[in-house]
């Protein structure tokens, strides 16, 4: 080869080797994650979005090779934690565990420091879980059809215990006050620890909540079991009926666990972190202990995250709508 020509070789190869390192997508996946990924559940220690995060938290860890880490940021109702999210850096190390308030607060609030499917980017739909509604022994029904005809008979008179507006409780209440053509007001305690305390003790009547958190007061007699939220019955207490089957058809209602990251996530980071939560979901011990608590593994694709968050905010937009619910 003359000189010339090895000259033009090398600069057309140097030239080339440019133009593919300019042109050609960024890699992220081969470093991610080099540290630490941080999970802010917006709301106190001991909830159902806390526990399922701290459940999956070892599994996706080993997974990753990196910790993940849980950051309980509440107040709002989870505003202040999902608005520390939104503004985060898109680059992976900082998401949101979240349930029905993410969309819920949207027309709860005048104003909300976000936009759901704006400033998100939907990562994994988890898993849900029904909730089952309780009466203290002194209410005296032993059916929803029950409960209905008495709340029917005695307007104004029932009330149920609320873990906070906007939340999974106060949906729940609603919703049958929607369906079932009934008045039965809203309690607002701060959290479903405090919602429960009251309706054990008997301040208030009737709560709503998670099935298994409540079953050993169920079988104690502290509290009589009437419906389950969901559209089916649970395998966590395959014995009580739904709140649907009687008498009060499309009631339906399951809290659900989703992780979301800040907007403009590099798709490649985040269908590499879909898939380390798909993996943990599916693992053989977590599928074991979910099904004990009676919660359903979903782990689904972020198309079908998405999906469910634009079904959510139409279902509970319209019922805070109708129901005039506001938390300002």
């Amino acid at each position: 080869m003359s000189r010339f020509a090895s000259i033009r070789w090398v600069v057309v190869a140097a030239t080339t080797g440019l133009a593919s390192a300019l042109f050609a997508p960024p890699v992220f996946t081969q470093s991610f994650p080099a540290k630490p990924v941080r999970v802010v559940v917006p709301f106190p220690p001991g909830g159902s979005v806390d526990v399922i995060a701290r459940l999956i938290a070892p599994r996706v860890g080993e997974l990753m090779g990196q910790p993940l880490v849980i950051d309980n940021r509440s107040g709002a109702s989870g505003n202040i934690g999902a608005e520390l999210v939104a503004r985060s850096a898109p680059d992976g190390y900082t998401l949101l565990a979240h349930t029905i308030p993410l969309v819920a607060n949207q027309y709860l609030y005048s104003k909300v420091p976000y936009d759901v499917l704006r400033d998100f980017t939907p990562i994994c739909l988890l898993s849900e879980s029904p909730a089952v509604l309780v009466v203290h022994p002194s209410v005296p029904v032993k059916s929803v059809r029950e409960l209905v005809a008495l709340a029917k008979r005695r307007p104004g008179a029932l009330n149920y215990a609320s873990a906070g507006t906007g939340t999974n409780h106060h949906i729940a209440g609603e919703l049958l006050n929607f369906l079932a053509g009934i008045e039965i007001a809203a309690v607002q305690y701060k959290g479903g620890g405090p919602a429960a305390i009251a309706t054990l003790s008997g301040e208030v009547g009737i709560t709503y909540p998670n099935v298994v958190a409540a079953l050993p007061f169920i079988q104690s007699n502290r509290w009589r079991a009437v419906g389950i939220t969901s559209a089916k019955r649970s395998s966590a207490a395959p014995d009580i009926p739904t709140i649907a089957e009687q008498g009060v058809p499309g009631y339906e209602l399951t809290t659900w666990h989703g992780i979301l990251a800040p907007a403009n996530t590099p798709p490649a980071i985040a269908t590499q972190l879909n898939g380390f939560l798909v993996k943990a979901m599916r693992s053989p011990e977590l599928a074991e202990r979910f099904a004990r608590e009676g919660v359903d593994v979903l782990a689904s694709t972020q198309e079908q995250f998405t999906r469910h968050i634009q079904t959510e905010q139409e279902k509970w937009g319209r019922l805070i709508r109708e129901r005039n619910m506001k938390a300002d």
